[in-house]
């Protein structure tokens, strides 16, 4: 059988990036194993839940959401024991949900709104897995979060301008204009590692753009470009 899998291979390094930044803040528990491949087959889940709201081979999404839905309600359950309220960021990730089913339902999957309410899901997770190795919700860790919004919004507004905005200058500026911001104001705040750490995002905007670059490279470049935000972001985190 074939697997049923998400076509969107940018949000593999959202599902990534935040979960294991947080771990990483908060402390390595055991249930962390449980919790992050709960969480992938949570996302693998979605996927198919999702096209539901198409009201198009309801069956077969059907099938393919309950398929992935219940070994990830399972492999859950061993962060919820251990951390009984961690369940509030499942429930933080419904409204998001909820946007996504509605862009969706609309055949409008690529809207701005609709990237943007699934990046805030996947970095809830980055809270979740710190709050569950540290049991609280720290300033840091609400920094991290910050830090991944910003990040993976920066990543949507450029492969906007590569692909279907490709053609848009106000595209061009406001992916340049933003991904400009974030340097400078990660430094302005004293967080010099976390500026650096943006810096690719703006270079690769900037020197890329208008060239004819394949999906399939503009994949390549982004996985570099989030292992190297990753990476930065880990000493971050370590002189936090």
């Amino acid at each position: 059988m074939k697997l049923f899998l998400p076509k969107q291979h940018g949000a593999w390094a959202m599902t990534i990036i935040p979960f294991w930044l947080g771990v990483i803040h908060g402390g390595f528990l055991w249930q962390h194993i449980s919790f992050f491949i709960g969480w992938l087959f949570l996302y693998l889940a979605t996927y198919p839940m999702l096209l539901i709201f198409k009201k198009k081979k309801i069956q077969f999404y059907t099938k393919w959401t309950i398929i992935y839905m219940v070994p990830a309600l399972l492999l859950l359950l061993f962060p919820l024991i251990k951390m009984p309220s961690i369940i509030i960021f499942g429930l933080l990730m419904i409204p998001f949900f909820i946007i996504n089913a509605y862009y969706t339902s609309q055949n409008q999957e690529r809207a701005l709104v609709n990237d943007f309410s699934a990046i805030f899901a996947f970095s809830i997770a980055g809270l979740a897995s710190s709050y569950l190795g540290n049991g609280q919700v720290t300033f840091e860790s609400i920094v991290i979060f910050i830090t991944s919004v910003l990040f993976f919004a920066g990543c949507t507004f450029y492969v906007k301008t590569m692909i279907r905005e490709k053609k848009n200058s106000h595209y061009k500026w406001i992916s340049w204009g933003y991904h400009s911001l974030l340097p400078i104001i990660w430094l302005s705040f004293g967080y010099w590692i976390v500026a650096i750490a943006y810096l690719p995002s703006l270079i690769r905007a900037i020197i890329f753009y208008g060239k004819p670059l394949s999906p399939m490279n503009i994949g390549i470049f982004e996985i570099i470009n989030s292992t190297i935000f990753f990476t930065f972001m880990i000493v971050q985190i370590i002189l936090l």
